[in-house]
């Protein structure tokens, strides 16, 4: 049974990945003429369809609109009860079916089309309405659907939703959309942070661990207890000369018998991570994670502002 499952999963992936990779195969200048259609419309993207096609649809829509390209979805069943009243003029209406056939889309394209707006036809049959009755189309090759008598749509869902999400990243390329610009969009949750978060908005947030490189053991222990960081970085007059970490001590007490005599410069790691304070805070976890540490020092010209620790980021939910 349980090599059925697999047989079954496997075989599932390895259908629709053909037909990604017929549909990659497909692709010639009049995608590309499409692609700079889209980009040159002075409205909106509009996108319908009907029933998984419909599905797909929003999620374009919801790419379209994170990468700068305004668009809005539009259910083709709604439509012909007053939601046709969205479309206008200057926008471009882009139909997913997988037929090509659909009953409410037959309705809805000739009015749009009255009206001079622009229609695109994505569908999977060379002949059917939507290529006969739109502006332009694009044709998905699907041999057949991942799934038990070629019925439930898989493949070519899968192929609606990678085409659509070709058409984003082209459009994106054209705007020359920046990193600047997709935080500004993405104020929420991880992706926001990751784009707006600067490093000095969470080593502000913490305890500043320091002490001077001639600090006695017991003194290094305390400083890093009552500022609960797990470290404390050496300085002398204020430039940064080492970290000592709850690693550093551990291993110190497992190699030496006598500590009385060490002070903090004789077990610090000198020469420790530093990243200065007005990077994004996600290339300092980036860095973190790099080098596999759990502190990094805020430096600014070598002097040192503070600390932070691999949790600051699951605080923040950069985790």
């Amino acid at each position: 049974m349980e090599k059925d499952i697999l047989k079954i999963a496997k075989d599932t992936i390895f259908e629709e990945s053909r037909t990604l990779e017929d549909l990659g195969q497909s692709l010639d200048q009049h995608f590309v003429f499409i692609v700079e259609l889209l980009f040159k419309c002075k409205g909106r993207i509009i996108i319908t369809g009907i029933g998984k096609s419909a599905l797909i649809a929003q999620k374009i829509v919801a790419t379209l609109n994170s990468t700068g390209s305004p668009a809005i979805y539009m259910h083709a069943g709604d439509a012909a009860h007053g939601d046709l009243g969205m479309v206008r003029k200057e926008d471009i209406l882009i139909c997913l079916s997988k037929s090509g056939q659909t009953a409410e889309l037959q309705l809805i394209v000739p009015l749009v089309k009255l009206q001079g707006t622009t229609v695109i036809g994505i569908c999977s049959e060379p002949k059917c309405f939507l290529t006969e009755s739109c502006d332009h189309h694009l044709i998905i090759p699907l041999g057949s659907e991942a799934s038990p008598n070629n019925l439930i749509p898989t493949s070519s869902t899968t192929a609606q939703l990678a085409l659509g999400d070709a058409i984003a990243v082209c459009l994106l390329s054209l705007r020359g959309f920046s990193n600047k610009e997709f935080a500004s969009l993405h104020p929420g949750g991880s992706i926001g942070k990751q784009l707006f978060v600067k490093v000095e908005e969470l080593y502000l947030k913490n305890e500043k661990p320091v002490i001077h490189p001639d600090a006695s053991i017991r003194e290094t222990i305390i400083e890093m207890t009552s500022k609960r960081l797990g470290a404390t970085v050496i300085c002398e007059d204020n430039k940064i000369l080492g970290i000592i970490t709850d690693g550093d001590l551990r291993r110190m007490l497992q190699s030496m018998k006598d500590i009385s005599h060490l002070t903090a410069k004789d077990i610090m790691t000198v020469s420790p991570y530093t990243i200065e304070s007005d990077v994004l805070a996600y290339e300092a976890f980036t860095k973190m994670r790099a080098h596999s540490i759990s502190h990094i020092i805020i430096s600014d010209h070598g002097d040192y502002k503070g600390i932070i620790h691999i949790h600051d980021f699951i605080r923040e939910g950069f985790l």
